[in-house]
């Protein structure tokens, strides 16, 4: 990842969310990006983030670093956390073909990331889970 725009650290509470979201709209308009990219990556980055709160730590205490570099064309978004090792994308695609009613609570986090984020990324290293979230400018 390339010098970040903008770097945070948060507790592993979803009430430090609205902190993150308002850097990244900040540093993606600077750089011009649509009002629904704009909203499409604050999607991707709450979920992702949501996912790591109560999935990762268990809504226990953590921490979470969020990088956010920006272009004119391309906002490239890292998610770090120590929770234990998972790879978001390694979850199989829902089945969104069965009745509403029928389908389990949950699961389409990360079928929301795939569609609205261009390129996703994650990695393991030192420990860390590593989600990488790209988001490029709509011409």
């Amino acid at each position: 990842m390339m010098e970040p725009t903008h770097s945070c650290t948060i507790d592993a509470n979803i009430h430090a969310i609205p902190e993150v979201s308002q850097s990244l709209d900040q540093a993606m308009r600077v750089h011009g990006f649509s009002e629904e990219d704009i909203l499409d990556t604050q999607l991707a980055v709450e979920e992702a983030i949501t996912n790591v709160i109560v999935h990762g730590y268990a809504k226990g205490p953590g921490k979470i670093v969020i990088s956010i570099h920006t272009t004119q064309g391309l906002a490239e978004i890292q998610i770090e956390d120590y929770a234990p090792q998972f790879n978001p994308l390694t979850i199989p695609e829902p089945d969104i073909s069965v009745e509403i009613e029928e389908r389990k609570i949950g699961g389409l986090g990360v079928f929301l990331i795939r569609q609205v984020m261009d390129d996703i990324m994650y990695r393991y290293e030192d420990g860390k889970n590593i989600l990488v979230l790209v988001k490029k400018k709509m011409v």
